[in-house]
């Protein structure tokens, strides 16, 4: 049976993997973005229907509500990324302020008022999957907003699942570690610490955008509806766990 999907940051890289594998089952998907050009080209490819939405704004949001369905079977968090690689912060203290507060809205925030706002909509027996990053346990860079982020948003989902758990509906993180082929690092990786990151997999690789979709698409399925409150690492053995 077809269900409705809402992948936020839909347009490329890690969202883009996750509309192509829901899309590929029948489901019906929803993308969004800041961005339109790379939302109407992804809509093209995987028959998504891209809707422009800067999931920090709650007004934004509210009139995103207006182009969903009634009811939502999966809601996929994935819009944010390193805002310190878009906007380097100076060295006085309002510069800091800012760039940590950029970092937190992006990461943080919109998942949160995303949830909030299609809360209602969320169909008993529906998952809620937000993308983390492998950042919240081993840091990223000297700011350190981006990894605070992430690791905020493992917390608060701690207390989302035990909201929606009564109603049927799962809420787990699904955290990356290096996957390539992504606007992450915003064309800036080196190819000396490219080498690093997989060197520090068990598995020799780097991710792919793939591995997070199938993994987000699992979390999703029948057989997940009893793993809720969760955060399932993907990332080669970079960070392992017991």
């Amino acid at each position: 049976m077809s269900r409705t999907i809402l992948v936020t940051g839909g347009a490329t890289g890690i969202g883009l993997a996750v509309a192509r594998h829901f899309a590929a089952q029948g489901d019906a998907v929803v993308i969004t973005g800041r961005r339109p050009a790379p939302l109407e080209k992804a809509a093209e490819e995987t028959g998504a229907r891209a809707v422009v939405c800067d999931h920090t704004d709650p007004a934004a949001l509210d009139r995103l509500l207006a182009e969903l369905p009634a009811s939502i079977d999966v809601l996929v968090n994935n819009a944010g990324g390193n805002t310190d690689l878009d906007d380097a912060p100076g060295d006085d203290l309002a510069s800091y302020a800012r760039a940590f507060r950029a970092n937190l809205d992006a990461n943080l925030l919109t998942a949160a008022l995303t949830t909030k706002a299609v809360e209602a909509r969320l169909a008993p027996g529906g998952a809620v999957v937000h993308i983390g990053s492998i950042a919240a346990d081993r840091g990223a860079g000297s700011l350190g907003a981006y990894g605070a982020a992430k690791a905020g948003l493992t917390t608060w989902n701690l207390d989302l699942a035990n909201t929606l758990g009564p109603r049927g509906v799962t809420a787990n993180v699904v955290s990356p570690g290096y996957i390539e082929d992504t606007e992450f690092f915003r064309d800036h990786l080196a190819d000396e610490r490219r080498a690093q990151l997989i060197a520090q997999t068990a598995t020799g690789r780097a991710g792919r955008p793939e591995d997070i979709a199938a993994t987000v698409a699992f979390l999703a399925s029948e057989g997940a509806r009893h793993i809720t409150g969760q955060v399932i690492g993907v990332n080669g053995g970079a960070y392992r766990t017991r």
